[in-house]
């Protein structure tokens, strides 16, 4: 609890046990007045000097004024009549509850941002020409610096380690407990928090461009992000509440003057009483309460499974996806190339690799460095001469004076012997070897499908998506397997940056249903645009570019596509939560307020309609926070 939540219960306490008290007083006329007032005010100050503000600034339709005239008229109908305040107090009491718990709820829903608000330190330490350090403000450190972050403190700046190890916390930027280890070269996401080694970084971003400070924005926009169920709420609010008021008006002045005329007693404060439970059981606190709480619990409760939604829309739209369209490198698939297939004729596997990482030793190809990360040592004291690369072809070398050549087959022609295919249809690229003029064997290298592809795609028609479409700029051999292994139902392929963009198109006209939300989920800068024109953009955030993540609705911090179904459970868990409150408060605001005219309900009946179902609206907004993630299969 914070301070204001403590000292509001303090209040609660105070006044409840005033109220009680006086039960036990034997006081009459001003002195009672006197007394009772005490507890009034203390427990109904604040909603007094809202009214009065609401009325000076001519936004007097709210809740605070239901409350002030409900209570003021119950305590002029008890001077006139019985002396009884205890009911004015007890609707002012209630409502405080209603009220706190309604702040304590939205307080414990922000626990999961408010954790993430704590990941950008005020401090850098900046490792000088002569080694000293110097504490400044992350602000002030320019791109090239050479920052220090010892153990247990958090990365102030994304850049790149250049001296050091150590285990990284990087659970408040993507929900995952599990240390990460980060050695020399490695890449380093400011918000991490160092665990074990010093680390010495250099700094490739600016402080306002970095991974935490971008996170902030994220979580400080959403806010003002509303969904059309929130726009409507409002607006509901804001024609509800003078209706009411007047409805309240019309029971409390036009029905006695109708008896008068009609030649019957006006009974005047028996239709101004229940115009006070009119008034009371009006309150429309539950529908503007729960709502945008329940929101709010679900965007929490993202951002504690590693998902930032940038907003209550975005929410609202992916539960309503229908469709969803992925990139495919570095999306489903990892982005880096891997050896994945040794296929080896009259020679050991591990030789065959051998002779090809060797050959490829002196290239910068990506191809290259995926053979020389397969064979471990690759650094060996083997001699590698004569290297000769054939543009379009491949590499030719002597390894311990044998002539290799690894590459196309366009190089196994060159080299004067016939490729042998491949018979379990590879995903990816053939490098075929040749020694000494005999043909070796071939290894498959592929672009890497990830963990959690294939269960990504299955969880996602549980979810009730109906189709996923891939869109690759892949051939289209590669692409369809790729498609075929990991559950696609469509892909289209051979596609430019600007052609996913129109295939988007089309698939967007393909809709029968105007309210089916299309989701595309992409990764590189190429996909900003498709991203852009998506009803809900998905960004893989680690490793996805600047424009990707500044494109999308929603950035997914650690990059696994497990990540899609889990916001989707949690959104189409918020948006059912946000329904049953709209049709259980308004229900039961109609039933109580045609009790309350018809005169079959009383004052305790009206502060159950009111802060009852106010209370029982927000535990239900509660529920948002309780969404579990889905678990890998293999986990």
């Amino acid at each position: 609890m914070n301070a204001k939540q403590k000292k509001n219960l303090i209040r609660i306490a105070v006044s409840g046990a005033m109220m009680l008290a006086l039960e036990f007083v034997p006081v009459e006329g001003l002195a009672r007045f006197v007394l009772y007032m005490i507890p009034y005010l203390i427990i109904g100050y604040d909603i007094l000097i809202k009214a009065f503000q609401g009325i000076k600034n001519r936004q007097a339709f709210d809740e605070s004024l239901l409350m002030a005239i409900a209570t003021i008229g119950a305590i002029s109908l008890a001077l006139y009549d019985n002396g009884d305040y205890t009911e004015a107090i007890a609707v002012m009491w209630f409502y405080q509850i209603g009220e706190w718990f309604q702040s304590y709820a939205v307080g414990k829903s922000r626990n999961d941002i408010s954790a993430l608000m704590d990941i950008v330190p005020d401090t850098a330490n900046v490792e000088g020409e002569d080694g000293q350090l110097e504490e400044v403000d992350p602000d002030d450190v320019e791109v090239g610096s050479v920052i220090v972050v010892r153990p247990g403190e958090r990365v102030p700046i994304d850049g790149v380690v250049i001296d050091g190890t150590s285990s990284l916390d990087t659970s408040a930027l993507t929900g995952e407990a599990v240390p990460r280890t980060i050695k020399k070269g490695e890449d380093v996401a400011s918000g991490c928090i160092n665990l074990s080694g010093v680390l010495k970084i250099r700094t490739t971003k600016e402080f306002g461009e970095s991974t935490a400070s971008k996170i902030m924005e994220l979580i400080e926009d959403a806010g003002s992000r509303k969904a059309k169920t929130e726009k409507f709420i409002t607006r509901f609010a804001r024609v509800y509440t003078p209706i009411v008021t007047g409805l309240a008006v019309l029971l409390a002045f036009v029905m006695p003057l109708y008896h008068i005329a009609t030649g019957a007693p006006a009974e005047w404060s028996t239709w101004i009483y229940r115009a006070l439970i009119f008034l009371i059981m009006s309150c429309p606190c539950a529908l503007v309460v729960s709502v945008p709480l329940s929101f709010f619990a679900g965007i929490g409760t993202a951002s504690r499974e590693g998902v930032l939604v940038k907003g209550a829309s975005y929410l609202e739209a992916l539960a309503g996806t229908k469709t969803v369209v992925f990139d495919k490198t570095g999306t489903l698939t990892k982005g880096v190339f891997d050896v994945t297939g040794i296929h080896a004729d009259d020679i050991d596997k591990d030789m065959l690799l051998h002779m090809a990482a060797h050959v490829e030793r002196h290239s910068s190809h990506p191809i290259a460095v995926s053979l020389r990360n397969a064979f471990a040592h690759e650094a060996d004291s083997c001699s590698v001469e004569d290297v000769e690369e054939f543009a379009g072809q491949g590499v030719r070398a002597k390894v311990n004076g044998k002539v290799v050549y690894a590459g196309n087959e366009k190089m196994m022609a060159t080299a004067g012997v016939e490729a042998h295919g491949c018979e379990n249809e590879p995903v990816g690229a053939l490098i075929h070897v040749a020694i000494e003029g005999k043909y070796a064997g071939h290894i498959i290298i592929s672009d890497v499908v990830k963990d959690h592809s294939v269960q990504t795609l299955k969880e996602l028609k549980k979810a009730g998506v109906r189709q996923n479409v891939m869109l690759t700029g892949d051939v289209k051999e590669v692409g369809e397997r790729v498609a075929k292994d990991i559950g696609i139902d469509r892909v289209c392929t051979d596609l430019l940056p600007q052609d996913k963009v129109a295939k988007f198109e089309e698939i967007l006209k393909e809709r029968k249903d105007e309210n089916e939300m299309t989701a595309f989920v992409g990764d590189g800068i190429n996909d900003a645009p498709v991203l852009r024109r998506a009803d809900i953009g998905i960004a893989m955030g680690a490793m996805g570019s600047d424009a990707a993540i500044e494109a999308a609705d929603v950035v997914l911090m650690d990059d696994d596509p497990l990540k899609i179904p889990t916001a989707m459970r949690i959104a189409r868990k918020c948006m059912a939560i946000v329904r049953e409150n709209i049709w259980f408060a308004i229900g039961i605001k109609v039933v109580c307020l045609i009790l309350g005219a018809v005169g079959m309900a009383n004052m305790w009946f009206a502060i159950f309609a009111d802060v009852g179902v106010t209370v029982l609206a927000v535990l239900n907004a509660f529920r948002c926070m309780f969404v579990k993630g889905i678990k890998p299969e293999n986990a």
